[in-house]
């Protein structure tokens, strides 16, 4: 059998110096390096044909240098980091077509397969968008806020992202709220996105829907305008990002951990 082509994709990583929650996230020191560096080589690990590092301060731009990585220095003043890599592509100049994976900049462990897979599913879906969940293992997860659940039709293309837990189990819930049904499976969705250049351009200029300002998740506003989103299980796991100084303390904990 024939060795399958690899996928021809470039990664975008949008990096804004003065987060709210972690003032200036993407240089804070993980193991002496940056952590956008960190980022950077993840996407490097998984075979991209470009990775670029949308910045907004030349400082994130110095730390980079020698890395292998090229940076777009973009405006300080744009709402999300999906404006932020629009005017990324229209830097690099990729044509409609091109197959682009955001990678959020505080995802130091992002596994090199699951970037690949996001890639891939954009690629084999025909969606204007792809992306990645995981199942929800407990039911404090099922009912944290901070963890997007989400639900898929029977294609595996996304119906609904809700900081709420859904589908809501209402019969065994209204027994016992303590623990996960039997018999029953959540999705937690990973903030990983695909998508071509083309539609990123457009996505970034809709304006934000009803639904994303009610949840406060932009990717409803792809689904509020009738825009596909398709979702596979992520092949490996992400473990979590960093986007407090607890999360850079335990970032920190687990890359002493691992070996080499």
């Amino acid at each position: 059998m024939a060795a399958m082509s690899p996928i021809d994709f470039v990664v975008a990583i949008p990096a804004r110096h003065d987060a709210t929650r972690l003032p200036g996230k993407p240089l804070r020191l993980l193991a002496g390096e940056p952590l956008v560096l960190h980022v950077a080589r993840r996407a490097l690990a998984a075979g991209a044909r470009e990775v670029w590092v949308a910045a907004d301060d030349p400082r994130i731009a110095e730390a980079l240098q020698g890395s292998g990585v090229k940076v777009a220095m973009t405006s300080s003043a744009h709402a999300s980091g999906t404006d932020r890599l629009a005017e990324c592509a229209r830097i690099a100049g990729w044509d409609t077509g091109t197959a682009v994976v955001n990678l959020q900049g505080d995802e130091p462990f992002a596994p090199a397969e699951g970037i690949r897979a996001v890639a891939a599913l954009l690629r084999s879906s025909g969606a204007e968008m792809a992306t990645l969940a995981a199942p929800v293992e407990d039911v404090d997860t099922l009912l944290d806020p901070n963890a997007v659940k989400l639900v898929r039709a029977a294609s595996g293309d996304a119906l609904y992202f809700s900081r709420a837990p859904v589908p809501w189990p209402r019969d065994a819930f209204a027994a016992d709220r303590s623990r996960l049904p039997a018999g029953h499976a959540w999705l937690r969705h990973i903030g990983i996105y695909g998508y071509t250049a083309g539609f990123l351009q457009r996505f970034a200029a809709m304006p934000p829907g009803r639904l994303e300002q009610v949840e406060s998740l932009e990717q409803l506003r792809a689904l509020e305008a009738g825009c596909r989103i398709a979702v596979a299980l992520t092949p490996a796991p992400f473990p979590p990002g960093v986007d407090t100084p607890d999360d850079l303390a335990r970032a920190e904990a687990l890359m002493a951990s691992q070996p080499g």
